[in-house]
């Protein structure tokens, strides 16, 4: 059962292609993402059973060791992150707008997953470090009660780690921002 996502951000582009192998072939996992990002980055996202995808992200952590940027677990991540990091949630009105910003994919995904967890939030885009200069961002709506309490437990979890860049709240946007965000 895929209810866990585990994630290794590191500082070198060969070393992400030796983590991605040690990471695969420690576990059964799933691979859902490996790739460069901006400023020379590489990330590897994987899910899978909560057991599985910690093995592949320790042993992910020893093969990339000097290079590991920031990690993660998310034991039962919340549904919408997926859709959300793969550009595929579909909204068709705004009713309020959140946005947090950070400096690292890994603390990005953990602020977008407590964010949906902690109000009724529709995520809408986890963007993930490609022109980016390295930064993230994920973006939702909902009622503006319900966004300003997602973007601050968000918020709140990127920060534990000092990587927050910045979080808005925007009350009734204007229609035009909706194609600029998707």
């Amino acid at each position: 059962m895929k209810n866990s996502l585990g994630l290794i951000e590191l500082s070198s582009i060969a070393a992400g292609f030796q983590v991605v192998d040690s990471m695969l072939k420690a576990a059964e996992v799933e691979l859902v993402l490996a790739r460069t990002i901006c400023s020379g980055k590489y990330m590897v996202l994987v899910a899978g059973d909560v057991a599985a995808v910690k093995a592949s992200v320790e042993a992910g952590e020893t093969a990339g060791r000097g290079y590991v940027i920031d990690t993660f677990v998310i034991p039962n991540v919340h549904p919408a992150v997926f859709p959300a990091i793969a550009g595929a949630t579909k909204v068709d009105d705004l009713e309020s707008l959140g946005i947090i910003e950070s400096f690292s994919v890994a603390s990005l995904i953990e602020g977008a997953d407590a964010a949906v967890k902690a109000a009724n939030v529709q995520l809408m885009e986890i963007r993930l470090a490609v022109a980016l200069g390295g930064k993230a961002f994920v973006t939702m709506t909902g009622s503006v009660s319900a966004v300003e309490a997602a973007v601050s437990a968000g918020a709140q979890a990127v920060a534990v780690k000092g990587l927050l860049v910045n979080r808005v709240v925007i009350p009734a946007p204007r229609k035009e921002l909706l194609s600029e965000i998707i």
